[in-house]
């Protein structure tokens, strides 16, 4: 099934903005780069997705995601995450997409591997993938069938992730208590929905405590997220943010 992701990204010196009661601005800045750049490095290594959409109109990304083989979308009046949304929908949809996996440039541990089986795709035998179908829901929409895909955040309030067959199934309505209108909206259009937990999309970075959650997730490990480890781990920054001391 042809599959476009789609990232909204809004201008750097607008984002994260609840991390300023935690960091400083220069960090928040540098964070808020990072991260997009370690989601979108995720998707385009997704086999299953054959093409990220990125709608911003932060020319840094958008020059990034062309270099990353991505589809640039502009955001002129950066009306927030859902109309961003609607604009990549959009495109996808012009471009013949079949569905949308629509995510967040705030969730950097984002794995490749987990986003392929989301997405219907195969890796792994025997007891390897039973244990991604149990973490994931499994499965995925059959060609032709309607089907609403909810990826709640940590908290099981907001919607990290969104993944809409056909791509225009429902309108995207992100924000407070989003995974449960999302519901709604589903059954009020009469598509099936069901939830999924990949656990690297379940953290997105909007507070200081989810920070230091993911320094936590982050610790031990090189395969994921390297450019925001790399921001988190300069020497300056070793005593931001722990666990200790985050709120």
């Amino acid at each position: 099934m042809r599959t476009a992701a789609i990232l909204p990204v809004k201008s750097f010196a607008r984002a994260k903005q609840r991390l300023g009661a935690s960091v400083a601005d220069q960090l928040r800045l540098e964070l808020a780069r990072a991260m997009v750049a370690d989601v979108l490095a995720a998707l385009v290594q997704t086999p299953a997705i054959e093409r990220a959409i990125v709608v911003t109109r932060e020319s840094s990304v958008a020059e990034a995601a062309l270099a990353d083989g991505a589809l640039v979308v502009e955001d002129a009046a950066e009306d927030g995450q859902s109309a961003a949304v609607a604009l990549g929908v959009r495109r996808a949809l012009a471009e013949g997409m079949q569905r949308v996996l629509c995510v967040p440039g705030d969730c950097p541990a984002l794995d490749p591997v987990e986003l392929q089986w989301l997405l219907g795709g195969h890796w792994g035998h025997g007891g390897q993938a039973a244990r991604r179908e149990r973490v994931l829901g499994g499965g995925g929409a059959v060609m032709g069938e309607a089907e609403v895909v909810i990826v709640p955040d940590r908290h099981g309030t907001g919607t990290n992730g969104l993944l809409l067959t056909p791509a225009d199934a429902i309108a995207a309505s992100f924000g407070p208590d989003s995974c449960e209108r999302h519901r709604a909206l589903a059954l009020a259009a009469g598509v099936a929905c069901r939830t999924a937990q990949p656990p690297s999309l379940l953290l997105d970075v909007d507070t200081g405590a989810d920070l230091a959650v993911l320094r936590n997730r982050l610790a031990g490990t090189h395969a994921l997220a390297s450019r925001t480890r790399a921001v988190l781990e300069e020497p300056d920054r070793a005593n931001v943010l722990s666990p200790v001391s985050a709120a």
